[in-house]
């Protein structure tokens, strides 16, 4: 705050000191009159082609999913072929080294606990089955 000095009243002035603020803008502006033509500099990067080709290829692969049904007493069906537990975990890990690996469709009836059934998904899981899923019917309009 600035004193003035020769006045009658003696009390303090009322105007700003401007000069540090516009040392500080100037100095402000040369930063940015530098600074801003080197933002502008662009890299010259050489972007990977795809190969679509190869992508298709991928796609026409395609493996028939796997049904592993479930009966109310605990029988299991590998596509409607009885199975033993034993051999439903040996061929689970041989379809889980397969590349595409395929889907594992887990139908169960009705009155089957979901015991039984988290039992076969989990044998699955363990197995390296990545894709598990269920068979449902969707219910009808009356």
């Amino acid at each position: 705050m600035a004193f003035s000095t020769g006045t009658e009243s003696g009390g303090p002035m009322a105007e700003i000191n401007v000069t540090p603020l516009v040392d500080v803008m100037l100095v402000l502006l040369i930063i940015f009159m530098i600074t801003a033509p080197l933002m502008s500099h662009k890299v010259k990067v050489e972007l990977p082609q795809a190969n679509l080709d190869q992508l298709d290829l991928d796609k026409k692969i395609t493996v028939p999913p796997i049904t592993i049904a479930v009966t109310e007493d605990g029988k299991l069906f590998w596509n409607d072929q009885p199975i033993t537990r034993e051999v439903l975990e040996s061929r689970l890990s041989t379809e889980a080294q397969k590349t595409p690996q395929p889907q594992v469709n887990v139908r169960g009836d009705r009155t089957t606990k979901y015991r039984v059934v988290q039992d076969v998904v989990k044998i699955a899981q363990q197995q390296g089955m990545r894709k598990v899923g269920f068979v449902a019917e969707k219910e009808r309009g009356n």
